[in-house]
């Protein structure tokens, strides 16, 4: 399939009743067709730039005119930090290169069961090495939501907006800043749920937990303000913060006291704003998994006490909705069901999503062979002097994305559903163990109302031709 131009995607936008005045926009109840949309979400991810700029906005206002808002989930939250709904894990998905047909899965899994307790998140390193921005990604799945009916609000976050540690040592500011630019970036492309990330700069050596954790909650209460700055009108951004890196030691209760008895100190110094709603800990596990020589992966004894009295502490003490879990898709399946009985609110899932996508057998030779020579290309410098062949494949090849999203996306059709299938069967057993079937209502009734879309200019090179 050839990638659109963009004369094609102005004569799909009139076809389906693009008024010019006031200003562009689609009625309300267009639909574009499946075949509209596959040709939609592939110029978001592949066309020239002036195209790709136009895709993505042709597909936030579709979703628009269809009901499909990104929305925060901070009023879920609070519910939670309330005790007005337990015994569900939240899954936040970060997915990466083969983004619109991998979500299309997870859709097809949730409307099959009812579920809409769902998060799409995007980490900042994955924006980067998967060359996918973050409008991107909103494009990605909010045309996955539009081609398999799904209906509600869609939860978009960004994961791992983190500090890093060595950059702030030495440049303060710069580092500050360089956040703040990504943080505008991401409420732009309506990620109205941000996870903060200054855990690393948590210093151990210092003498009390308090001293600790001082400067993490400082700058997460400093981050905190500039969300509020940035949401858009009627809308309260869901935040959650770091206190334990993964893979460290696990994270304690007392090292979440230490933290929360400077950030709402700090972020009330500022205007006294509303602050985070979860806190990611290290119970653990590790990005990725833990790969052994030979390229297999460790089965990881999860700390589920450690989620069970953080997420205890979270709730009773702060009113907070409960603790994060990173590091999760490669545990084993029967890990997730015990995910809600520890009280955790939420995990992380990402690279499982990958590996079954790139080990599956019906993914030909041919570009598991390409995959295994761009690693070697390309990131053959990063290998480190202890890592076995495998194991430096295993952690690297989420890399290719980045040279290989259009062979992908070029994969024959049945190829291209086979892979989607086996998606569609994992996402369903793992939300059925973290227990967000049927929550279509739950999410209903405590998403924040009104639900209102943040305004998408559009891009210069559309608004010429529409006017032309």
């Amino acid at each position: 399939m050839q990638t659109m131009t963009l004369p094609e995607l102005v004569a799909d936008l009139k076809s389906l009743g693009l008024s010019a005045k006031p200003k562009p926009g689609l009625p309300q109840g267009a639909c574009p067709p499946a075949d509209t949309l596959d040709r939609w979400a592939r110029a978001a991810a592949l066309a020239e730039p002036e195209t790709r700029q136009a895709a993505v906005w042709a597909i936030r206002e579709a979703a628009c005119a269809a009901g499909l808002v990104p929305a925060s989930i901070q009023g879920l939250y609070a519910a939670r930090g309330r005790d007005q709904w337990a015994d569900r894990t939240v899954p936040a998905m970060n997915l990466r290169g083969w983004t619109y047909q991998t979500t299309r899965a997870a859709f097809r899994a949730a409307r099959k069961m009812g579920a809409s307790l769902l998060i799409f998140e995007q980490a900042l390193a994955e924006s980067i090495y998967a060359a996918q921005s973050p409008a991107e990604y909103t494009a990605a799945v909010l045309a996955a939501a539009l081609r398999e009916g799904h209906a509600g609000p869609i939860f978009l976050q960004a994961d791992h907006d983190q500090i890093n540690a060595g950059n702030y040592a030495k440049h303060p500011a710069k580092e500050f800043q360089r956040l703040c630019d990504v943080i505008r970036e991401q409420v732009a492309a309506s990620f109205l749920n941000i996870d903060i990330d200054a855990s690393t700069i948590v210093d151990l050596s210092l003498p009390t937990l308090t001293d600790q954790q001082r400067l993490n909650a400082e700058l997460t209460a400093r981050f905190t303000r500039l969300v509020r700055a940035l949401e858009p009108a009627g809308v309260t951004i869901s935040v959650g913060a770091e206190i334990g890196e993964v893979g460290a030691h696990n994270t304690t209760p007392d090292e979440l006291r230490a933290f929360m008895a400077t950030y709402p100190k700090a972020l009330a110094a500022g205007g006294g704003e509303a602050g985070i709603t979860k806190v990611s800990v290290n119970s653990g596990t590790y990005h990725g998994g833990k790969v052994l020589p030979d390229g297999s992966l460790a089965r990881v004894p999860v700390a589920f006490d450690t989620l069970r009295d953080i997420s205890r502490v979270c709730r009773e003490e702060f009113g907070l909705a409960g603790a994060v879990q990173h590091g999760a898709s490669t545990l084993p399946m029967d890990y997730f069901g015990k995910f809600p009985e520890s009280g955790t609110v939420e995990i992380h899932l990402a690279l499982g999503f990958n590996n079954l996508i790139f080990d599956h057998p019906r993914l030909p030779q041919e570009v598991k062979d390409e995959i295994r020579a761009y690693v070697f290309a390309h990131h053959a410098s990063e290998r480190k002097p202890d890592q076995t062949e495998a194991q430096f494949i295993y952690t690297t090849r989420k890399k290719v994305w980045a040279g290989m999203k259009e062979r992908f996306w070029n994969l024959p059709a049945d190829i291209q559903e086979v892979l989607m299938a086996s998606l569609e069967e994992m996402f369903r057993e793992m939300f059925e163990r973290m227990k967000v079937g049927n929550t279509d209502e739950l999410v209903a009734r405590f998403t924040q109302a009104p639900v209102v879309p943040v305004p998408v200019p559009v891009p210069p090179a559309l608004a010429k031709a529409l006017a032309a």
